[in-house]
């Protein structure tokens, strides 16, 4: 199963878009404290979630209340990484837990983290003008390509059919 870990998050629009993207992917969500905003459903709101009765999360106290309670592969994303996120194969996640760890967006993730497992260090490619991409960003392209290596098992490729949506189904007439 994939994990998305957001490590001290201080801006609540950030991870309100990271709780979208979440439900979109079925993948759980993880909030280590302190986090740099109030978590209840009215500041949620404001933050454009409005699927948090979908999401699958929990908050934890500290990174070693998150550790002790999560066995499985780490994957940390930073600046100093070495390595593209599209290096490692993420294909085998039906048997181990995978957690995409991402830091706060002030200073990102604490070097004596990393220090704990450089082999699974890894950055997003980009140019030199820029230091680093927004964390929800970050997190839907990472998501995104674990999903892709795994055949995104469990996600739709066509739209649901209700009666407020034309689907497919609109794409498909001739006037188009």
């Amino acid at each position: 199963m994939n994990h998305i870990v957001l490590f001290e998050p201080e801006i609540p629009q950030n991870t309100g878009n990271i709780m979208r993207t979440c439900v979109a992917t079925g993948t759980k969500l993880h909030l280590i404290k302190p986090l740099g905003f109030v978590l209840d459903d009215a500041h949620l709101r404001r933050s454009g979630v409005n699927y948090i009765d979908k999401l699958d999360y929990e908050v934890y106290e500290n990174y070693d209340e998150f550790l002790a309670r999560n066995p499985g592969v780490y994957y940390y994303f930073t600046r100093y990484g070495k390595k593209p996120h599209s290096s490692f194969d993420y294909s085998n996640s039906k048997h181990e837990n995978l957690y995409f760890i991402f830091g706060k967006e002030s200073t990102g993730i604490p070097k004596e983290i990393l220090q704990r497992d450089l082999d699974h260090c890894m950055r997003i490619p980009m140019t030199d003008n820029v230091r680093a991409l927004n964390v929800s960003n970050s997190v839907a392209i990472v998501i995104y390509e674990a999903l892709r290596q795994q055949n995104y098992n469990g996600l739709l490729f066509e739209e649901p059919s209700d009666a407020s949506h034309k689907g497919a189904d609109y794409l498909e007439r001739e006037d188009v």
